[in-house]
């Protein structure tokens, strides 16, 4: 069986990369949204458990479950508590990835797997690709976005970003660059254009 190419995205955060991966998804890509799979992950007994022994219980809410409000509001105030977080994290959702891209290389139907990793670039993942796409987006665009989103503001993305690699030496790496400066309708239409080259 042909191998599937995998397709990393990169671009800053509120970009629209998860945007970008519906896209690819309705064109028949398996999408691994790496966000989705941390989430779950914070119901995992065993990380419950190591994040209650890294932070304590100022992390969780009344019930005892992780309050992902205060449990970000921590973290990200602090390189060291990123390190900690991540390397809670970060080895699980890798290897829920891995199996993920293992079951979706022998799936009929689908012509390629798309990564949808916040910190591709940051593990070492983007070596793991076949292509490389980045989510192209003005700043200010995607401050406006992130602002609707619950509890983000300007402050916060730049915080975060800090922690990350650069946006250009991320395009710079990068094999296609698609432009979110725009509507839907211009994102949709350059997915068209670059999605047979990506799986060709």
């Amino acid at each position: 069986m042909k191998k599937k190419p995998i397709i990393g995205l990169l671009g800053g955060i509120a970009s629209g990369k998860s945007t970008v991966a519906a896209q690819f998804a309705s064109l028949g890509a398996a999408v691994i949204d790496a966000d989705r799979i941390a989430k779950d992950l914070l119901h995992d007994p065993k990380v419950i458990q190591q994040i209650r022994g890294a932070f304590g219980e100022k992390v969780f809410d009344s019930a005892g479950n992780i309050d992902k409000q205060k449990l970000s509001d921590t973290v990200f105030n602090d390189p060291s508590s990123v390190r900690t977080i991540n390397s809670i994290i970060h080895p699980r959702v890798m290897e829920k990835t891995e199996m993920l891209i293992e079951q979706y290389q022998a799936e009929e139907g689908i012509v390629a797997v798309v990564l949808d990793i916040p910190l591709l670039m940051e593990v070492g993942w983007e070596k793991r690709c076949d292509k490389l796409v980045f989510v192209d987006c003005e700043e200010q665009i995607r401050l406006k976005r992130a602002s609707k989103r619950q509890f983000f503001n300007e402050n916060l993305l730049k915080k975060r970003e800090k922690f990350q690699i650069s946006l250009d030496k991320k395009k710079k790496i990068s094999h296609y660059i698609i432009n979110n400066n725009e509507d839907l309708s211009e994102l949709t239409r350059q997915i068209s254009e670059i999605f047979p080259v990506l799986i060709s």
